[in-house]
C-alpha cells in the first residue's frame, strides 16, 4: 500500500495511513499493528540524581520507576496550567523523555536551567534514538512503545513487519480519541489544568510531594469544580469534510468550548475530543461548524 504522509502539524513527516485506515485500526485494536513514531523528539537525562530530580519537577511519581517502565507525566507552570506533556522511560542509567517536536526545545531549555548542583545531564537525543509504537494491545498511554537506537531502526521495523501490520497516525489518533486521552496543544490550550483533562491518577499522581502547580491541582480537586471538562463528541456523519482542530464548539449559537482531535473510528464513526465549559449540560446537543454533536463525558468533576 502507498503511504500517505502528514503534511502539517506536530506529526508532519509521519505516515498518516496506508490507504486502508479501517483495516489498520482493526489491526491496532487486535494488537497486530505497529507504527513509526521516529518524528517525535527524545530528550535524555543522565546522572545519579535523574530520578529524584524529575520526580520533583513533574506531576508523576518516579521514585520507584522500574527499568523499561513507561509512564506519562506533565510539567505545570506556577498557576497549575499544563506546559509540557510527555511519556518517559528509564533504562537503568538514563531517562528518555518522548515529546512532540514543537515542545522539545522549550522543555530542554527549562530542564537545563533547573539542574543547579545536582548530578544530572540533559541533552537532545533525537539523533541517537527513536520511538516506535510496538505490536500489542493498546495500553493506558497509547503504547506499548519501543525505544530504539537509530542505528537499529530499520532492523527493528523489519522484525515488527514479520508479525504485525504497519499503521499510521490516523489509526493512533482514532484509538486515542476513543480512549479519551488528550494531546497537549491540540486538545488543550495554554489555560488548561490537569483537572479538566481526565489525567488525574494517570499523568498526574495524586499522592506525592510538592511540584510546581500542585496547589492549583489540589485546590480544584478538593472543590470538585474545574472550569472546563474534556468530552468526546459523536459527530453527525453526514459531513464529507470534518471541522479542523480549534473550531469553536457552540450551544444554541454561543461558544462553549473548542474542538480538539477529530478522527473517524472504525466502529464509533466520526468522533472528536473537545474542551467545554463545566456549565454545559451533559445531555445538550452541540454544534461544530454546523455539524451536530452529542457528548460523552470524560471528566465528571475532578475525579
Amino acid at each position: 500500500m502507498t503511504a500517505v504522509r502528514v503534511e502539517e502539524g506536530p506529526d508532519k513527516g509521519a505516515i498518516w495511513h496506508f490507504g486502508q485506515p479501517a483495516q489498520e485500526q482493526r489491526a491496532l485494536a487486535e494488537g497486530k499493528a505497529w507504527a513509526d513514531l521516529s518524528h517525535l523528539s527524545i530528550i535524555a537525562v543522565d546522572g545519579d540524581d535523574r530520578i529524584k530530580w524529575l520526580h520533583d519537577l513533574t506531576t508523576q511519581h518516579l521514585l520507584n520507576i522500574a527499568a523499561g517502565e513507561w509512564l506519562p507525566a506533565m510539567i505545570l507552570d506556577h498557576n497549575g496550567h499544563v506546559e509540557y506533556q510527555f511519556n518517559l522511560v528509564d533504562d537503568g542509567t538514563t531517562i528518555f523523555i518522548v515529546i512532540d517536536p514543537s515542545y522539545a526545545e522549550g522543555l530542554l531549555a527549562y530542564l537545563l536551567k533547573m539542574r543547579f548542583m545536582l548530578k544530572v545531564d540533559v541533552r537532545d537525543a533525537s539523533s541517537e534514538f527513536a520511538v516506535l509504537r510496538a505490536p500489542g494491545a493498546p495500553n493506558e498511554i497509547g503504547g506499548p512503545y519501543a525505544l530504539v537506537p537509530r542505528s537499529e531502526l530499520d532492523e527493528m521495523k523489519q522484525v515488527f513487519n514479520e508479525n504485525a501490520r504497519e499503521v499510521g497516525t490516523w489509526s493512533l489518533d482514532a484509538e486515542r480519541v476513543a480512549a479519551g486521552r488528550p494531546r497537549h496543544g491540540i486538545d488543550s490550550d495554554h489555560k488548561a489544568i490537569p483537572n479538566e483533562l481526565g489525567v488525574l491518577n494517570k499523568d498526574v499522581h495524586m499522592n506525592k510531594g510538592c511540584y510546581r502547580g500542585q496547589e492549583t491541582v489540589a485546590k480544584v480537586f478538593n472543590l470538585g469544580a474545574p472550569p472546563r471538562r474534556l468530552v468526546m463528541l459523536h459527530l453527525d456523519g453526514s459531513a464529507v469534510v470534518f471541522p479542523e482542530s480549534g473550531t469553536p464548539v457552540n450551544l444554541d449559537g454561543v461558544q462553549v468550548g473548542f474542538l480538539g482531535t477529530v478522527a473517524r473510528h472504525h466502529e464509533l464513526g466520526p468522533i472528536a475530543l473537545a474542551l467545554v465549559k463545566r456549565s454545559t449540560p451533559t445531555d445538550a446537543v452541540l454544534t461544530v461548524d454546523g455539524i451536530t454533536a452529542s457528548q460523552e463525558v470524560i471528566v465528571k468533576g475532578t475525579r
